[in-house]
């Protein structure tokens, strides 16, 4: 038996062919849209097939970033609290969130999240046995805001706040036959966080909701196909790699054309492993997705970033990085010409990674502790810039996040960097509920 991995993603379909003690068996990319370019996501897939030699009896586990990957709004009841609490869920649920809103909802407010053109609602509030008041009124709110249509039709609307407003939250939604999914409290009281319940939510909600809704394909195999958002594979092989890592912590900085995202797989220990002072208690396997630093859609942004940060001033000539990154900026297919682009290539991630893992590192609020990051064992760099060029180049970016001492931050005392060059973590998390053995196997293959 043979086991297909594929990643859709919005420009390029990655898949990995593996036997099943998880061996990789091949890797190929193909442009989403196919080589014929006709425009449905399939055809980039039968493509992959066809590169790889797929056999028609393959077993075939999928994930999905196209279309804009799964855009999330969160709605709460103070912005500091379960706000917070849901956007750092929604992140770990392989979300891109893309508004938050927080009290009362009023008619500007629904307006907001109208305008932020969601996929999906995560619905917040109160502890359990607390507040419930926001909770209801903004189920009200949302169940007549005509937020991605009426009815069956409209965004769906996840509901993980106080557990005994849920099922009058979720009959107030039902009244407009809004598609509601329920889950737990993502806050059940101060300083606790769970994020499971509404991360399989969240799940569930993409998968039955949306992903088929996207347009990507008029054959209805490919929503059969995918099982999960892309994001939310990649977080659950990281917590895979940490599982065969020696029991040491582990960082992944993904570094894309249009964001960088930053996971962490920790073990807290000492105090971090005590009760926290934190309002909202801190997420030991997370991801950050840094919106305005990517390698081409995000360019000049980068280098906005990082002059912030006072890193520009350590460049060799910036003015020519500048110029770089606006030239990609508004050609994102581009590729380096040559040696000198090339370089300046390495130089705009080496910036993304810096200040990407500078963000995920440092605490979300003043009141907050830093993420402990110490005792990371394992930096695992992913993207193309990274699996595209030598161990020279690898080095460069990379390792300067482990030197980085002046950030502000923790930096691991005892790390090895290595790059996911096969991009095979989304496919140990496909695979880890059904065939964890199988995933293990394919997680260790990162770390040689």
């Amino acid at each position: 038996m043979t086991i297909l991995a594929v990643d859709f993603g919005s420009t390029f379909t990655k898949g990995a062919l593996l036997a099943d003690d998880g061996t990789v068996l091949g890797t190929a990319s193909t442009p989403t849209t196919g080589t014929q370019r006709r425009g449905d996501i399939l055809d980039g897939y039968r493509d992959l097939r066809e590169r790889l030699g797929v056999r028609g009896d393959a077993v075939v586990r999928a994930c999905s970033s196209a279309g804009g990957g799964l855009r999330l709004a969160v709605v709460g009841y103070e912005r500091t609290v379960t706000a917070q609490a849901g956007h750092r869920v929604g992140l770990s649920a392989g979300a891109k969130v893309v508004h938050v809103a927080a009290g009362e909802l009023t008619t500007a407010d629904v307006a907001g999240v109208r305008a932020s053109r969601p996929d999906m609602i995560l619905l917040v509030g109160g502890t359990d046995g607390g507040n419930s008041n926001v909770l209801l009124h903004n189920a009200a709110r949302l169940a007549k805001g005509a937020v991605g249509g009426h009815g069956a039709h409209a965004v769906p609307v996840v509901v993980a706040g106080n557990v005994e407003a849920r099922d009058e939250a979720a009959g107030v939604l039902a009244t407009t036959d809004r598609p509601t999914v329920l889950a737990d409290n993502v806050l059940p009281q101060i300083g606790v966080i769970a994020p499971e319940s509404a991360r399989a939510a969240i799940r569930e909600a993409f998968l039955h909701h949306v992903i088929g809704g996207k347009g990507l394909s008029r054959d209805p195999a490919f929503a059969a196909m995918v099982e999960a958002a892309t994001p939310d594979a990649v977080l659950r092989g990281v917590e895979v790699l940490a599982s065969v890592a020696g029991g040491g912590d582990v960082l992944v900085v993904d570094i894309g054309g249009a964001t960088t995202d930053v996971y962490s797989c920790l073990t807290p220990e000492g105090e971090d492993a005590g009760l926290r002072k934190d309002v909202v208690a801190p997420l030991w396997h997370a991801r950050t997705v840094e919106g305005d630093l990517g390698m081409r859609w995000n360019a000049q942004h980068v280098v906005e970033a990082a002059a912030a940060e006072h890193l520009l001033e350590g460049v060799r000539d910036a003015d020519a990085l500048r110029a770089y990154a606006a030239r990609v900026h508004e050609q994102p297919g581009s590729l380096p010409a040559d040696d000198v682009e090339r370089d300046l290539d390495l130089e705009l991630a080496r910036l993304a990674a810096l200040v990407a893992v500078r963000r995920h590192a440092r605490p979300a609020q003043p009141t907050e502790a830093p993420r402990p990051l110490a005792n990371v064992t394992a930096l695992v760099g992913s993207g193309g810039v990274l699996r595209h060029t030598d161990e020279a180049g690898r080095q460069r970016v990379l390792g300067a996040v482990l030197a980085d001492h002046a950030g502000g931050w923790k930096v691991p005392r005892a790390a090895s960097a290595t790059v996911d060059t096969a991009y095979l973590l989304f496919a140990a998390g496909l695979l880890t509920t059904d065939a964890p053995d199988v995933a293990r196997a394919v997680a260790a293959q990162i770390l040689r």
